[in-house]
């Protein structure tokens, strides 16, 4: 599985911004996804992830805010970001980890960039 994220950009604090993470290989529907970020000097932290049958889990952080889905059918998962904050200004990477745990698979980043 290879994964190519997409999305990100420039907005101003309140704005929205939908990323997407296309994956290619036939198992992907078998594979937990997640989003992560990584601000300057900070580490890269997990920002949410869904199972390969849809439970999904959000850093606190994030709740209410964002959305994780998948479309199994476009090997795609996305994120909806809405109401965005200076403070989520990252790049954003997406991961893939199989149902063993023995595959981490990441993408490129995508710059966010949230104006206030």
């Amino acid at each position: 599985v290879q994964l190519q994220a997409s999305g990100g950009g420039l907005v101003q604090a309140g704005g929205s911004l939908r990323l997407s993470c296309a994956a290619s290989g036939r198992i992907f529907s078998t594979y937990r996804m997640g989003w992560y970020r990584q601000a300057p000097g900070k580490q890269r932290e997990l920002v949410a992830d869904i199972t390969s049958d849809g439970r999904t889990n959000y850093a606190y952080s994030v709740k209410g805010r964002f959305t994780i889905s998948r479309d199994n059918s476009k090997n795609t998962v996305f994120l909806q970001m809405n109401s965005l904050k200076p403070e989520d200004t990252a790049v954003y990477y997406c991961r893939g980890t199989s149902y063993s745990g023995d595959s981490v698979i990441w993408g490129q980043g995508t710059q966010v960039t949230v104006s206030s």
